[in-house]
């Protein structure tokens, strides 16, 4: 099967320059810097300088975390994914779906999963949002994940991802692509990890894995993680019950097979944990211009994002805002219902514009400045994502897990998925943090999974490495 689904120029340029920021990242960001030939042997592997795993870590079992990007909730029981059910099956899965963070998005949600923290918390409230508070210290205003001087600044980051924790602990990771795998975050980079290049094969991504595991036992990365993007790409640009995302599911479904053969062929103690960031939905009607319904002067935007300098802008356009449309809800940042947990952070902007289902919202029409291509009147996407799961369950992420730390045969009702970092972190003997900002997610909530049901609890504190 061919890696990449071909498509027109028209729908190309739309998802390259407009809806698609995560495919925007893996394609302007990186892969025209990084692009590997499929006859490469070997992998641009960056080593940080990272000491051997403690005996501790020695002795701890191994996770290995594989995303499957844009992996709706239903897509593995819809289109009879064998291997991701047969590995539900051995272990634990959530036949119902796994709750995203809002909004359901690339970069929000990987680092909801790897931190345990809301995007509010983590400070990745969307893949491109300003912080304007950054511009007034003479630093940066503008998050893009298309823009790889901000993705490698860990500056922007807050919370410690699995990684950090790990390493402060003497434990080695690694890391074939993840979002913030590439910053220095809480004073940590993963022992290994690569810069993002989506050309390279999966096959040759999971041989990678496999050649992390043969290394000598002090240099073993015990938690690596894992990325696969085509579920998204097809989605975006066909929509959902497309063929071509069919086509997509099963490709995907035949490497994780692949990838579980590898791990048992190693003989070591993996538990194999695969999830997606969120779901896929197809995008109803035409682009909803938030300048029709409001005067957005003084006002700085970023796709459906609103930054006013003033008080007084700020109630004004909500004021306007407020009953424009039935398809989307105006808040005050202050107010936005606090099931989302998106109320507290500034980088949301003022107001928070939040869909009522599959509509594309934007701030403003885009400038014409790309040479044959009417910006301005590109239709959305064919599927989309970013809206609240809880209003639209086609949000909802897949979660399959098993190995050696976890029950066969236990499913799981859905779950926020922030509640994954305390897990991971038991099942490789992490101490959490008691560092601000604590986690926002909680073992008991998937201790049930586990052969000794979480028994040393989800308080202990950190130590570090010596």
């Amino acid at each position: 099967m061919k890696k990449r689904l071909r498509m027109t120029h028209s729908r190309s340029a739309l998802l390259r320059h407009f809806f698609l920021p995560a495919f925007c990242w893996f394609f302007l960001a990186f892969s025209s810097c990084f692009a590997q030939s499929s006859a490469s042997t070997s992998l641009p592997v960056i080593h940080s300088d990272h000491g051997p795993n403690s005996a501790a870590a020695q002795r701890a079992h191994y996770v290995v975390l594989a995303s499957l990007d844009g992996f709706r909730w239903d897509y593995a029981h819809r289109d009879q994914a064998q291997h991701l059910l047969e590995l539900g099956h051995d272990g634990v899965w959530a036949p119902q779906g796994m709750l995203p963070s809002y909004p359901s998005l690339t970069f929000p949600n990987h680092l909801s999963i790897i931190t345990g923290l809301y995007p509010e918390h983590h400070g990745i409230v969307g893949n491109s949002f300003r912080d304007e508070q950054r511009q007034a210290l003479g630093k940066s205003a503008i998050y893009s994940i298309r823009d790889a001087s901000a993705v490698t600044d860990g500056s922007w980051y807050s919370g410690i991802p699995l990684w950090s924790l790990a390493e402060a602990q003497g434990m080695r990771t690694a890391c074939l692509f993840w979002p913030g795998s590439e910053a220095e975050i809480a004073g940590e980079r993963p022992s290994e990890y690569l810069k993002f290049d989506d050309h390279i094969d999966e096959s040759r991504r999971i041989s990678q894995v496999a050649a992390w595991l043969r290394e000598p036992a002090s240099q073993r990365p015990h938690f690596i993680t894992l990325y696969f993007s085509d579920a998204d790409h097809a989605g975006h640009a066909y929509g959902p019950d497309a063929p071509e995302t069919h086509a997509a599911i099963h490709h995907l479904d035949t490497m994780i097979g692949l990838l579980r053969d590898t791990l048992l062929a190693t003989k070591l103690p993996i538990d194999l944990i695969v999830v997606s960031d969120h779901g896929m939905a197809k995008t109803q009607g035409p682009w909803i211009t938030l300048s029709d319904f409001a005067d957005l002067t003084g006002f700085e935007t970023d796709g459906p994002l609103l930054y006013a300098k003033s008080e007084a802008d700020r109630q004004r356009v909500y004021d306007q805002l407020k009953h424009a449309s039935d398809k989307f809800v105006a808040y005050r940042l202050r107010d936005v219902p606090a099931a989302l947990h998106f109320n507290t952070n500034a980088r949301a902007g003022d107001p928070v514009v939040i869909p009522t289902g599959p509509y594309a919202i934007r701030a403003r029409r885009p400038a014409n400045n790309k040479p044959g291509i009417d910006m301005a009147n590109l239709p959305p996407a064919a599927g989309s994502h970013g809206y609240d799961p809880r209003r639209m369950p086609e949000m909802k992420a897949s979660f399959f897990a098993a190995g050696p730390d976890i029950f066969q045969g236990k499913t799981v009702a859905p779950f926020e998925n922030v509640n994954l970092y305390p897990w991971i972190a038991h099942i490789l003997d992490l101490k959490l943090p008691r560092t601000a900002p604590p986690s926002d997610g909680k073992l008991n909530i998937l201790s049930g999974s586990l052969r000794d049901r979480g028994s040393m609890g989800d308080s202990m504190t950190m130590e570090h490495k010596h």
